[in-house]
């Protein structure tokens, strides 16, 4: 398949992939774009470019071309790439593929949105160098892989002025080469058991920062499954062997040459097998084209793939994703943190265009007394973003997809969620378009002294001066139901709290509670945030939680028209396909909550109906809670797009109450 390429970015490297493009046998270099179109000009004239451009948006503009090779400095890739997906090309990002797994995340999102090929420039996977090292691998040439060694650094000399110790352009040794034998490592050692690619379980790292504040050096330690072990080092201001072995049971690998980077010619590549005591064997492996010429040939079988997955060893977008990963976690143990994430000046989207909502979303809402703004029928669950590139990139999602309502505690993180949320909403500046709820009095702190010292941290560290919905986390039948109200009163006169009610309290003591407002003349629940899903929770997932699923809850909340916060109301992933069954016992937690036979039962009949409304069975338990006879408002906890998206799907999902009967068995 041939494709029309542009380049966006008239650097060194677009030079090297401009040489690849001239024998590659798909590739057809048609224009390059620079912000200086002096410099486009001149390149174009080199590399014999028909047409050049002084805007990347020109050239993304540009009809007649399919597919753009991003090379822009670090901090664009996610920018600009976004950009070309959105014009409708397909797209070749260099390395780092991103700034972190979060852009990374979202990159990857908008390619499978709009259908198009989205790869990592990794060219020496591409390289018939590597295949041949997979073979050697694959057929346990050294036996069992053990330990695997990986080096690619240089010396540059130290400028801060340069891209490689810019703070500001994501400068260092561990992004800008030390993501090859990360990759190199992850792919060992996944297919020394058999898969494409490995995670490592235990990332550990250290090195030496610049003034600037990236690393000038780092070396690290990845442990794998199998208790494989690779030793990672990386360089901008050290010469160091550029190399990469692999050490088995029977023998080891080396090859001196991994990255096959040669910009200009083809280079033969060359593995040296050593066996025990016998002379090594050095294994040549032919070559007629550039690193960078195979790559845009493998790229161009993707795009002809309706996968949009590349031949293996070449980098999938798992693979990528796995490799900012392991990038993101060596980065922190060495204490490289760019300006840019840091949380007060996370002012910008990954795509970096004002956020929005979309025009065409299908979010729901709904509306309670006290609260004058659209709740959304969903609840993004702020339990889990502890750093401000995740916590960004799933808030301004949510945003965009109709999200309005986010839901977090005074314990959850320590603190940090509520940092991440509170920082988020200052810095796209969304106080009043965002229902923010919070919970404080935790036990052991579940008193009226607590809730009045919680929810000032609360206001502070969520920088705001109100909570649209204040919810006790839990109850403490210990104290008189009075005292709780008399207190929340307190706060709700002050403005502080707009609305409030109680997780994990049983219903009666919820009636006792609005007793006693409505005998003197108070503000009582205005919710409850208890435990509700199609599954039944058989054992707390914590200590004092509460669950309300049962016919008697339901009747309750119906005939008082009470708007119910549901948590785990997808069962903690129970009703993922493959997630659970009887013979399933490795997430112990999963088993101890939701392991019983009319929860398996419900399961079977949840797939079953997913099969005619053509969905998925993790939908159908959302729509099971969402179309309940009384207001609810199901809280989700996703940590990827994916899951964020596939949640929403069940929004569409009509439910009789026939159906609503039948799932829960009562039909």
């Amino acid at each position: 398949m041939e494709l029309n390429w542009g380049i966006i970015g008239a650097g060194s490297i677009a030079r090297a992939f401009a040489t690849g493009a001239k024998t590659s046998k798909t590739g057809k270099l048609k224009a390059v774009a620079s912000r200086d179109l002096a410099k486009a000009q001149k390149f174009a004239t080199e590399f014999g470019v028909p047409t050049s451009y002084g805007s990347y948006e020109q050239l993304l503009a540009d009809k007649s071309i399919q597919a753009i090779y991003n090379c822009t400095p670090h901090p664009m890739h996610a920018q600009w790439t976004i950009a070309a997906l959105e014009a409708g090309k397909h797209v070749l990002c260099e390395k780092p593929f991103a700034m972190n797994y979060y852009e990374a995340m979202k990159m990857i999102e908008v390619a499978r949105e709009k259908n198009l090929c989205l790869l990592e420039a990794f060219m020496y996977r591409c390289h018939p160098q590597t295949v041949k090292l997979v073979e050697l691998i694959k057929g346990k040439a050294i036996g069992d892989v053990r330990v695997i060694q990986g080096t690619f650094s240089f010396h540059a000399g130290y400028n801060p002025e340069s891209r490689l110790f810019s703070n500001a352009l994501a400068g260092g040794g561990i992004m800008d080469v030390g993501c090859y034998p990360v990759s190199m490592s992850r792919l060992i050692a996944g297919v020394a058991q058999g898969k494409d690619f490995a995670d490592p379980i235990e990332v550990k790292g250290t090195g030496r920062l610049t003034p600037t504040g990236v690393d000038s050096w780092a070396a690290g330690t990845l442990k794998f499954p199998g208790d494989i072990v690779a030793q990672v080092a990386t360089g901008v201001e050290v010469n160091q062997e550029n190399v990469v072995r692999v050490f088995g049971s029977d023998g080891q690998i080396t090859m001196h040459n991994p990255w096959v980077c040669n910009r200009q010619k083809a280079e033969v590549g060359k593995i040296i097998v050593r066996k025990g005591q016998a002379a090594p064997e050095e294994i040549e492996v032919p070559a007629d084209r550039t690193s960078f010429s195979y790559e845009i040939d493998v790229f161009a079988k993707a795009v002809e793939d309706r996968s949009h997955k590349p031949a293996h060893p070449a980098m999938s977008n798992e693979d990528t994703l796995g490799n900012m990963r392991t990038l993101d976690l060596w980065r922190a143990q060495v204490g490289v943190v760019y300006d840019i994430e840091k949380p007060q000046n996370f002012t910008y989207t990954v795509s970096r265009k004002p956020l929005a909502v979309r025009a065409k979303n299908n979010m729901l809402y709904g509306e309670m007394p006290g609260v004058d703004k659209k709740i959304s029928r969903l609840v993004m669950g702020v339990d889990n973003q502890h750093s401000m590139s995740h916590a960004s990139v799933m808030f301004d999602d949510w945003f965009e997809r109709g999200g309005t309502a986010f839901d977090t505690a005074h314990i959850y993180g320590g603190g940090q969620c509520e940092r991440m949320l509170g920082w988020w909403i200052k810095n796209r500046g969304l106080r009043e378009q965002v229902v923010l709820i919070s919970k404080g009095a935790h036990t052991p702190f579940c008193d009226p002294k607590s809730i009045s010292t919680q929810l000032a941290v609360t206001l502070e560290r969520l920088q705001t001066d109100h909570l649209d919905l204040y919810i006790m986390h839990r109850d403490n039948p210990e104290i008189p139901v009075g005292e709780f109200i008399d207190v929340l009163n307190e706060h709700f006169k002050a403005g502080r709290i707009r609305a409030f009610g109680g997780s994990n309290w049983t219903l009666a003591r919820v009636d006792e509670a609005n007793a006693y407002a409505k005998k003197t003349g108070k503000q009582g629940f205005s919710l409850v945030s208890n435990n509700f899903s199609l599954a039944r929770m058989v054992d707390a997932v914590w200590a004092g939680c509460i669950q309300t699923a049962d016919r008697a809850s339901r009747e309750w909340f119906k005939e008082r028209n009470m708007p119910l916060f549901a948590w785990s109301s997808q069962a903690r992933g129970f009703f993922l396909d493959g997630r659970a069954a009887p013979d399933k016992k490795e997430d112990e937690e999963l088993v101890r909550c939701w392991y019983a036979d009319d929860n398996f039962e419900r399961l079977e009949r949840a797939r079953e109906l997913a099969k005619k409304k053509k969905c998925l069975p993790i939908n159908i338990a959302l729509a099971y809670v969402l179309r309940q006879p009384f207001p609810t408002f199901p809280l989700i906890g996703p940590r990827a797009l994916w899951e964020t998206r596939t949640s929403l799907q069940a929004l569409d999902i009509e439910l009789t109450p026939q159906e609503l009967a039948w799932l829960n068995l009562e039909a």
